[in-house]
């Protein structure tokens, strides 16, 4: 690759800011310019609370996604330096790429492997591709993000906490399969820990924990439950923020469970995915969806039993108990394209939360 002569310690320190000891290669701001056609509005893939996204091609031809951190972002230069520590020690299949970083003057910039297919929300919730998702893809895909997860809780060489786990933030490559994106928020969790208290809480609306968002309590249970909304989601192409039973203003969680209650779980599923699907294993994934949005973290299975029900007789898992969350508080607030924040305390807990896209 062309572009890259210096380190990213040697620049991270040229710049005043830590240094790090980190194998990754650095773009000058010209290589990543030509890429991306001087950043082009027709390159320009969309926008998040980081800052813009574009498409580009180096000079061997290799596609990449630029995300440029905004002069004006609500996530900053903090979450910048997470991001690039963090993923730069990560390498599995179900996660995506970091290629590089740019760190120049003002500018600082995340180079991805890119993904063609977009973001996961961009089939799920639009009826007119949801029907591009048949049943195996779905399930393809529940799969694959439970692999992620479980590389970042137990399998890689840290112990990493998501906490912004949602459709927006799962790339799909051209064959469909899942990788986990955006580790701004993440968090490493040390040797002895199993949960951390934090007074400032962030995520999105719709896939937080309870304790998390209520009590600023997070660990690897607070992933199985975003993870949980994920597979509901996937199987009934609805966000989970939307009301679904008007008269018990219930959301999509809520909904789930009044229907896996009354014997009638299939009436969730996509009408999307068609009628020819394998009936047992939507209901087995439908479970373990609800297992995983259990309202205490305890009753919560760990990403390793989720594989393994994923592929077990669903009558040998245990039966759910009520989700948390499941009624919408108040009124339901519209979606936006891009991550607003908005900042509220509970129980004298600073929550920061973004928009789902």
């Amino acid at each position: 690759m062309s572009g890259m002569a210096t380190s990213f310690t040697e620049r991270h320190n040229d710049e005043g800011t830590e240094a790090k000891d980190l194998d990754l290669p650095l773009f000058d701001l010209g290589t990543v310019a030509d890429a991306t056609g001087n950043f082009s509005m027709e390159n320009k893939l969309g926008e998040g609370g980081f800052g813009p996204v574009y498409k580009g091609k180096l000079e061997d031809e290799q596609d990449i996604a630029v995300k440029r951190l905004s002069k004006t972002s609500v996530q900053g230069l903090d979450e910048f330096k997470n991001e690039v520590v963090l993923i730069a020690k990560l390498q599995h299949r179900n996660l995506v790429r970091l290629l590089g970083c740019c760190i120049e003057g003002e500018e600082r910039m995340l180079i991805y492997e890119y993904m063609p297919n977009g973001s996961l929300d961009s089939f799920v919730f639009d009826k007119a591709k949801g029907w591009l998702l048949n049943w195996p893809t779905r399930y393809s895909i529940i799969v694959g993000i439970a692999r992620g997860l479980l590389y970042l809780h137990q399998d890689s060489r840290l112990r990493i906490i998501h906490r912004d786990l949602k459709a927006s933030n799962i790339l799909l490559d051209m064959h469909m399969n899942p990788k986990i994106s955006d580790f701004g928020m993440a968090r490493i969790f040390g040797g002895d820990e199993t949960e951390v208290n934090t007074k400032r809480v962030v995520g999105t609306y719709g896939y937080m924990s309870p304790e998390y968002a209520m009590d600023g309590i997070f660990s690897v249970k607070s992933d199985v439950f975003s993870f949980g909304v994920l597979v509901l989601e996937i199987i009934s192409g609805k966000k989970n923020r939307g009301i679904y039973d008007s008269s018990r203003n219930l959301n999509l969680l809520g909904y789930t469970w009044s229907l896996w209650r009354e014997g009638k779980g299939l009436d969730l599923v996509d009408e999307a995915i068609g009628d020819s699907y394998p009936k047992a294993e939507v209901l087995r994934c439908m479970k373990v969806g609800l297992l995983c949005v259990q309202e205490r973290p305890e009753d919560r299975p760990t990403m390793s039993s989720v594989l393994f029900m994923l592929g077990s007789d669903s009558a040998l898992l245990p039966q759910p108990r009520q989700p948390g969350f499941v009624a919408m508080r108040g009124p339901l607030e519209p979606d936006s394209s891009t991550s607003k924040q908005d900042s509220l305390s509970i129980n004298n807990v600073s929550v920061t939360m973004f928009e789902g896209r």
